[in-house]
């Protein structure tokens, strides 16, 4: 092996790069917008539901229940309603994702001791956001429930009201939210794009580079060379590498210092799990390459494992062990998921070494066999 040749290689495919300055706009401007793009407009959290209140009773109890709800950051009251058919027109344009039928006599029932039904209205349009919305609609009116219960009592037995919370509830709970005390995706999020961008990303940077070559019928002239195929594809990945890198350090620098997303775990660990990924990515578009023979196709499949891959299987959106144990079987043959781990790991959770290695046991050896598969479907005899 020559290092000369790789240079030479390396050299002349950063120059093919250089010259055609949309593609090595697009090598940086790509990853950034994406991040940028999916970071700001993409949130798990569920807030501001907007909500409107129909209310029959009109009197102090429905209000004070209705203002558990305008108190509370989930719900954005739009205002109240007149009549049942405002509720039907409200929800089928989707000006308001949930509905709240107070129905008369609903102060009077409570306060003499009999149950009052009030109604729940939800657009079920997103089904798991639906079931999130119930549950804190379900909740808040436990909390008031609570209340009424515990002002209730006092009256009628004659003591305060703690002593009447003591008995009412024995067990104290205590919630302690660990690794994310905001509990809020803008701080998990970010982190976990650098695995969906670096993941598409850096594919479709090498199929592009490698199958033009194809294309144009450049690289006729690699087989004609001296160069073998191992100089080659060293020299040919080299500059896609570096800018994956590039691009890498600066989804860091978007996600640390834009979205201040905490970095708690060691430095060195995320440099050298990073560059393990990145490798990876890059056999990725490598092994892609050799099997088709356009840009068009190279493209198209890479966007279909990458885009469907990293949004469904790696555990940035939804967590691993939420799937199904065949989803999570595609989960485990994709190199996201590893990678996702480490990134919640050395972002969230100071985690060291001593947790991670199998993560980068995993990246390693599915580096290993891309470029095994690489190596040996790429030849210098052209196919005719």
């Amino acid at each position: 092996m020559n290092y000369q040749r790789i240079l030479a290689v390396a050299k002349r495919e950063w120059q093919e790069i250089y010259r055609d300055r949309l593609f090595l706009s697009l090598a940086f401007v790509f990853p950034i917008t994406m991040m940028i793009a999916f970071a700001y407009g993409l949130s798990l959290d569920v807030e501001d539901i907007p909500i409107a209140v129909l209310d029959q009773d009109r009197s102090e109890l429905s209000r004070e229940y209705i203002h558990c709800f305008k108190d509370s950051r989930y719900f954005k009251f739009k205002g109240y309603l007149e009549h049942p058919d405002e509720i039907d027109e409200l929800l089928t344009t989707q000006h308001i994702r949930a509905a709240i039928v107070i129905p008369e006599h609903f102060q009077s029932n409570l306060l003499e001791g009999r149950p009052s039904p009030v109604q729940h209205l939800l657009d079920g349009t997103f089904t798991t956001r639906a079931r999130t919305v119930k549950g804190y609609m379900t909740a808040i009116t436990r909390a008031f429930e609570k209340d009424i219960l515990i002002n209730f009592f006092s009256k009628c037995l004659g003591v305060p009201p703690q002593r009447v919370t003591e008995q009412l509830t024995p067990i104290k709970v205590q919630i302690r939210y660990l690794y994310s005390q905001a509990v809020e995706s803008s701080q998990s999020l970010p982190p976990r794009l650098m695995v969906l961008v670096l993941l598409v990303a850096s594919p479709f940077l090498t199929v592009v580079g490698i199958v033009r070559e194809k294309e144009n019928g450049s690289i006729y002239n690699m087989y004609a060379s001296n160069v073998s195929r191992t100089e080659y594809l060293i020299g040919k990945l080299m500059p896609y590498m570096i800018i994956a890198t590039i691009n890498a350090f600066i989804l860091w620098a978007i996600a640390v210092v834009m979205f201040q997303a905490p970095f708690k775990g060691s430095a060195v660990l995320f440099v050298a799990a990073t560059l393990l990924y990145v490798l990876c990515t890059t056999l990725i578009g490598l092994v892609i390459s050799v099997f088709v023979r356009t840009q068009v196709a190279g493209v198209l499949i890479t966007a279909i494992l990458t885009i469907v891959g990293g949004t469904l299987y790696s555990g940035v959106l939804t967590p691993v062990s939420m799937l199904s144990e065949d989803n999570q079987l595609f989960c485990h043959l994709l190199p996201a998921m590893y990678y996702t781990e480490i990134v919640d790991g050395v972002f969230l959770r100071n985690v060291g070494l001593t947790v991670l290695w199998p993560n980068l046991l995993v990246l390693a050896v599915y580096s290993a066999l891309l470029l095994v598969v690489g190596y040996t479907k790429f030849t210098k005899r052209p196919k005719t």
